[in-house]
């Protein structure tokens, strides 16, 4: 097993730093945005497709730390309504996966998508319980229209580079939890669409992320190491916590992932919030997750996402990382 770090929270680095950095926290696998909502920071994407000079150098810095590039990550709404943010994000996915061909990297990780209600609708919209035939038609459209269509290309396209596309079950996507993996696997016949197993969403939805690999079994590829704290207020206001709010798009850090869309901000006094690795769940919670991850796949590359507000770049990386080695050890 490959523990490392997906690189966007060292965004303000230089990729031999940031590489340098995954290193120094004892670390072996990296996992590098290549589009999506965030930026592609650190793959020089011309660079790459120029030639293969280009490409060995940029292998080169990960080799010579001891590093494996292990996936692109292009996280993103393929299927959004806009066809502004549809067309872009489409396209990274394809092209994350001719990146991969070109580096012989062997996974990308992304996101299902969510279109809207129906042909018509402009906005994205999940249905957390479709209990009443509008949204179940909503969600037939979404399923039948737009989602297996899109992602039955993307599977033809993925089979013939060998490259295994990893989608993370998040809500407010199509995939969101091991049910709907099971689904569009199926429905698409899919031999190299498969889940990522990131543990934080499947949390504070009140799954348990090492029976959802042992129910997904083959179908994980890849996977993050990202904790959630239950907090109080969820006593109070359970789980499905709307209290976000706006951020002005010309706010500081905001980084627009469709021209006039940005993230919301976090809501205070929430319900759950994202925290590193063991400030959510203990050690041995990690080292049962780790073991079934080995389990499916004794090979399978499982990469720190720090989204910690609490704490800082390097802090929140370093308590991850040691939560994670002392895990490891103790399957080892």
């Amino acid at each position: 097993m490959k523990l490392g770090v997906y690189t966007a929270i060292l965004h303000d680095k230089p990729v031999g730093e940031a590489v340098a950095a995954i290193r120094d926290l004892g670390l072996q696998s990296a996992e590098i945005n290549s589009g999506g909502f965030v930026p592609a920071n650190h793959l020089p994407i011309d660079a790459i497709r120029s030639s293969q000079d280009a490409r060995d150098e940029y292998l080169e810095i990960f080799s010579s730390a001891g590093i494996e590039l292990t996936a692109l990550n292009c996280n993103g709404n393929p299927l959004h309504p806009d066809p502004a943010v549809r067309s872009r994000h489409g396209q990274d996915v394809i092209d994350a996966i001719e990146l991969c061909t070109l580096l012989g990297v062997k996974r990308v990780v992304t996101m299902s998508g969510l279109p809207g209600t129906n042909a018509e609708g402009t906005l994205p919209s999940w249905s957390a319980l479709p209990w009443e035939s509008s949204t179940l038609d909503a969600r037939d459209y979404q399923w039948a229209e737009v989602g297996v269509p899109y992602w039955k290309d993307i599977q033809v396209r993925a089979a013939d580079a060998d490259v295994k596309v990893a989608l993370e079950m998040h809500p407010h996507n199509l995939v969101y939890n091991p049910a709907t993996m099971e689904r569009l696997a199926t429905e698409i016949g899919s031999t190299h669409i498969g889940a990522e197993l990131d543990p934080s969403h499947l949390f504070w939805q009140g799954i348990d992320p090492t029976l959802a690999v042992k129910s997904l079994g083959s179908l994980v590829f890849n996977a993050a190491a990202k904790d959630t704290r239950i907090n109080e207020a969820a006593k109070i206001n359970g789980v499905l916590d709307d209290r976000f709010v706006r951020v002005a798009p010309d706010a500081p850090g905001i980084v627009p992932f469709g021209g006039k869309y940005t993230f919301s901000g976090w809501p205070e006094n929430a319900s759950w919030d994202f925290v590193s690795v063991g400030r959510g769940h203990d050690v041995d919670w990690w080292s049962g997750f780790l073991a079934a991850l080995n389990d499916v796949d004794p090979d399978m590359a499982v990469n720190i996402e720090h989204e910690d507000i609490e704490l800082g770049q390097m802090e929140g990386l370093q308590f991850a990382a040691q939560t994670l080695l002392k895990a490891a050890d103790r399957i080892s």
